[in-house]
């Protein structure tokens, strides 16, 4: 069996020695790329979440326990969510713009490859830095989504229900929520509508948390 032999191939053109110049600039190029648009991504994504969290602030209820049931449960989950998910955008976003926090390694070249050189590194370090830049910029829009929800169910979520109070009078027992006083009379509004009762003939007032009757839904 004749033994294989490896011959050289043709020789380079002036055209091939520019493409691999070429070549290699740009994997010499491509980390500072990469960290750049990182540096970008990141001011322009931190402008965007100020920006909500300002006009968050606007308007709006300052107290989710005013939210009807399961509503402010489903805010707190939002924000925390949101606060999740934007500790790990800005977190990917730190990592593409200034790599890991530890000296970067060269890693061994394996069996039957050309050893790993800067420009080998760089480009790996690039590649996870894109990935890193990929992923920040998903988990930070997600974040945005997710603060855009919790504002929106503050402002717009269903009010729970006030103070109930039960008047006992001598005509019977009124269940509703208290209006104003005047006139020696309490406006109370009730499941039929808004009824005036005299304070002078009230035999009990009583605070309750609801007017459902006893094992009603």
């Amino acid at each position: 069996m004749t033994p294989w032999r490896a011959r050289s191939g043709p020789a380079g053109t002036p055209a091939d020695l520019m493409a691999a110049r070429g070549g290699r600039r740009l994997l010499r190029e491509e980390l500072p790329r990469v960290r750049a648009a990182a540096l970008a991504w990141r001011n322009g994504l931190g402008a965007l979440l100020l920006g909500l969290i300002g006009f968050g602030l606007l308007k709006g209820r300052t107290d989710v326990g005013a939210l009807a049931a399961p509503y402010g449960a489903l805010v707190g989950g939002l924000l925390l969510g949101a606060l999740l998910s934007g500790a790990t955008g800005g977190m990917l976003l730190l990592r593409a713009a200034h790599g890991r926090p530890a000296a970067s390694v060269v890693p061994d070249p394996a069996p039957g490859t050309l050893p790993a050189g800067p420009v080998t590194a760089g480009h790996e370090e690039a590649l996870r830095a894109a990935r890193a830049l990929t992923r920040g910029v998903v988990a930070t829009l997600g974040c945005a989504a997710l603060l855009t929800a919790a504002v929106a169910l503050t402002w717009y979520g269903p009010a729970g229900e006030g103070p109930r109070l039960t008047v006992t009078t001598p005509a019977g027992s009124f269940c509703g929520e208290p209006l104003r006083t005047a006139g020696g009379r309490l406006a109370l509004r009730t499941s039929s509508g808004e009824l005036s009762i005299d304070l002078s003939t009230a035999l009990a007032l009583r605070p309750t948390a609801s007017c459902a009757p006893p094992g009603g839904p």
